[in-house]
Parts: C-alpha cells; structure tokens; sequence
C-alpha cells in the first residue's frame, strides 16, 4: 500500500497537527551557520602522514589542500549565512585532514556531477562529500575511508520500538521509505522474505512532502522510517522528535563506507590515511562526527581503497 494518493487529505486532515509541530520545531536551536565556525575541531601536524606525501606531488595550490565540497545539505555540507563558505560534517573532516597534513584548507563549491572530472583534471587535489566506495570508482580514483555508508531506522522518541535489526522486525510495521531508492529496493526485499515465511505484512508508505511524511512518523500514522542514517540522525539531534533503532549497510548485504577520493596514482591516498588514523586515535575524530550527531557511523580504522560496493 501506497500514500501517493493520500497526501493532500494527510496534509488537510492534520493541518492543526501539523501547525504545532512546525512551531515546536521553531524552538530548537539552529546550528552554527557562521562562515568562522568557531566550534570547529582543529588538529597538529601529524608528520607521519607528512612523510607520505610524494616528493614530487604538487598541490593545486602550493601550502594548501584544495578539496571540493558540495554544498546541499546538513550534515553533509551546506554554505553558510556568507552564501560562500561550505560548512558542515565533511568541511570538517577536510580540516582534520588538511590540519594533519600541515596544509591550509581551501574549499572549492562544485556541483556532485563534477567532482569526478575535477579530480581527473587536476581542479583539486581531493573530494570529500559522502562519496561511496565503489569497485567501479576504484579504477579512476583511490580512497581513504572515514565513516561507514549506513541506512537507519527511525522511529517516533516515544515510540515501543526499541530495535530493528532484522528482516523480520519489519513484519506488521508501517515504514516510510523514498520511491525508487536502493533503501526501497532493500525493504522490499525484506517484505517479501517475511511474506514467504507467513510472516505479517509490512505497509510501505511514501510521501513527496518532507514536513507531511515527518508529520506522519511522529504522530503515528507510520511506525518507522527508513533512509539514509546521515540525514535522518542530524534531523533527530536538531528537531529531538525520532530515535535510531537500527542502522546497517548503505549496500546491503554488501558493506560500504565513505571515503576522501583523490587521484589514482596520486600518492595522497596514504597519507590521507594515515592522517585519518591520527585524527581516530587522538579523539578529533570523534568529537567531529558528535558534533554532527554521526557517531554511529564511526570507523575504528581508516583503510586506503578498501573493498568496494561490487560493480553491477
């Protein structure tokens, strides 16, 4: 079952609802959208990670690492009350990795499409916006993971639910999910896993309108939400109405993770890698992804072009 065709009647039948969850939600704290960032973790020059950086590398711009970023959305990257400077999880990151590696961070904004080409043609030195490694990618670029590629489940803070870890934890719930998404595809396999063994049913809802289908989950009219675990795990710490309670891979059943993209045969991979594991050990890393309530999707180790999602 469906709720395309529903959605006006949703929105009207909830609209004194609705009105008072929009005015809660005016209540929480905004994040800091100042270009200075003045909470942003810095790091030292990690001379190991400096060491690895090829004699004969140059960098875009001599004393900086040029990174592209793409300015979108929170937690990823969103511009700031400038209307110039990226700020957000992976800005961060690339701070962590510039401040590593003793360089000056210069963010370049670019459209999705155009990091690939950007790196290939020397625009910037790396990539860094929650870019999945794939064995596809791996031919043209190498990789230097810093967070796992994971789904999650969200339901309402009141909520009974207190896990979803499993295909059958599905059965008999009602789950929003985006049309024509890969987290799509994955429930619906898992719906029709639970069908053939007589489980109940799952009701998969989808809604065009982001604050209706919102609206939704807190007020009952769906029990869970599935969707990229980024996303949905910033709008939890910010608006403090969904809990998590269950995350896995972006490919499942495969595994992903994130990775800073860079030249294939650049020789910055390593180092990159290196300066990721620092910045791990030394707790950096960890108080980045706090403070874009992203923890969950921490690593324990940093690895240069780990395994990657299959190419189709």
């Amino acid at each position: 079952m469906t709720y395309r065709s529903r959605i006006f009647g949703l929105a009207i039948g909830g609209l004194l609802s609705l009105s008072g969850f929009l005015g809660a939600t005016a209540q929480v704290q905004e994040a800091d959208l100042s270009p200075e960032q003045k909470d942003r973790v810095r790091a030292e020059k990690v001379e190991a990670a400096v060491k690895l950086i090829p004699a004969d590398y140059k960098f875009v711009t001599p004393g900086k690492l040029t990174v592209a970023s793409v300015p979108g959305n929170l937690p990823f990257a969103i511009y700031a009350n400038d209307n110039k400077t990226p700020i957000g999880n992976e800005p961060d990151i690339a701070q962590l990795v510039a401040d590593s590696l003793g360089l000056e961070l210069e963010l370049v904004p670019v459209a999705w499409a155009d990091w690939p080409l950007g790196l290939e043609s020397g625009r910037f030195d790396a990539a860094i916006h929650n870019i999945t490694v794939t064995e596809l990618r791996k031919e043209k670029y190498d990789f230097s993971s810093y967070r796992h590629d994971l789904l999650g489940f969200y339901v309402a803070k009141d909520s009974k639910i207190e896990s979803i870890a499993k295909p059958e934890d599905v059965a008999g719930l009602r789950v929003i999910v985006g049309a024509s998404t890969n987290q799509e595809q994955i429930l619906l396999r898992w719906a029709e896993a639970n069908k053939a063994k007589g489980l109940p049913d799952t009701e998969v809802q989808y809604y065009d309108d982001v604050v209706v289908q919102d609206l939704a989950l807190v007020s009952g009219r769906a029990d869970a939400y599935l969707g990229p675990n980024a996303i949905a795990a910033y709008k939890a710490k910010r608006d403090d109405k969904t809990k998590l309670v269950g995350t896995f891979s972006g490919g499942w059943p495969e595994t992903a993770e994130i990775a800073v993209a860079t030249k294939k045969g650049s020789g910055l991979a390593d180092a990159i890698t290196t300066a990721v594991n620092a910045q791990i050990k030394n707790g950096n890393y960890g108080k980045v992804l706090e403070r874009w309530n992203l923890a969950s999707e921490a690593i324990e180790e940093s690895r240069t072009n780990p395994p990657g999602l299959p190419k189709s």
